[in-house]
């Protein structure tokens, strides 16, 4: 191996680690940071620099330990069922505004032709919302928002554990936008003529 592949090895583990501690969501920020700092050790085994390649070998560890606790630890949430006129539901969708337009364009609505939301909260902080309009047994989903912070599907999943099943039978989303098709597969929601469709 010569040297200038050497070099690009360590600025490539140097430049995954810098770029992860820019990121908001915890999960993404240690899993970027596991790949870096792993290639920094194969660096700095290369290299001969046995200290920094234990170091970023420790780091991978601990990285991984956090990453494994966080999934299998039940996240400290709340459910507080609102109403979409409230006037902290408009804050919240007026202070995220700018990522909710950026990765929902099409799904901004007028909040009076809605008659359910759901806040997830993490201790004192909003984590998520969900706006929709219920119709005997079923929740039409104009809006589900996480926070980037929690942005990992963790307040997905609390709310499929925690919506009001009494009340909610099925969850429907129609015309998703490309970028949360993933999410949604994830959550256990099928397909059927472009409307995303998931029981309670």
């Amino acid at each position: 191996m010569n040297s200038a592949t050497i070099e690009i090895i360590g600025y490539l583990g140097s430049a995954l680690v810098l770029v992860s501690f820019l990121m908001a969501s915890v999960v993404k920020l240690r899993i970027v940071n596991t790949v870096g700092s792993l290639i920094f050790a194969v660096y700095a085994l290369i290299i001969h620099s046995y200290p920094t390649a234990l170091m970023n070998v420790c780091l991978v560890l601990i990285n991984l330990y956090y990453l494994w606790k966080l999934r299998n630890k039940e996240p400290n949430y709340r459910l507080l069922p609102l109403s979409p006129q409230e006037g902290f539901v408009r804050f919240f969708m007026e202070r995220h505004a700018a990522d909710i337009t950026a990765l929902f364009p099409q799904r901004v609505r007028e909040a009076a032709a809605l008659n359910r939301a759901y806040l997830v909260c993490h201790g004192e902080e909003p984590a998520g919302l969900l706006l929709g309009k219920l119709q005997e047994g079923v929740l039409d989903i104009a809006l589900d928002y996480s926070t980037p912070t929690y942005r990992d599907s963790s307040v997905g999943r609390y709310l499929l554990a925690h919506l009001p099943a009494d009340e909610i039978r099925l969850l429907r989303y129609a015309d998703p936008e490309a970028g949360h098709l993933d999410y949604l597969q994830k959550m256990g929601y099928t397909e059927r003529d472009g409307v995303y469709e998931r029981s309670l």
